[in-house]
């Protein structure tokens, strides 16, 4: 649970990172970071980290995909930990 626990932190650490980076070059017109590999990160547990910088940033906040992708995934996300957490503390 520990690992999961660090897993969780470094990866949505890393999303929010991400998703601000792409904020920054969209406003200075330099390379983009693909929408897929934001979408990729989020799906891979950064769901929190990418709403957040969603919010903060206002960033992807007119794509459907993101607006409906990403809460839709960190409601999943929750729903998983729920899960293995009640599995856990049943032993």
């Amino acid at each position: 649970m520990k690992f999961l626990g660090y897993y969780l932190s470094v990866i949505n650490f890393l999303t929010w990172v991400t998703y601000g980076l792409d904020k920054g070059r969209a406003r200075s017109g330099k390379w983009r970071i693909p929408e897929r590999t934001l979408l990729l990160l989020s799906l891979a547990g950064g769901s929190l980290g990418a709403l957040a910088a969603m919010l903060m940033f206002r960033h992807k906040t007119k794509k459907a995909k993101f607006v409906v992708g990403v809460p839709v995934m960190f409601v999943a996300h929750c729903v998983i930990l729920a899960v293995v957490a009640v599995k856990l503390l049943k032993g």
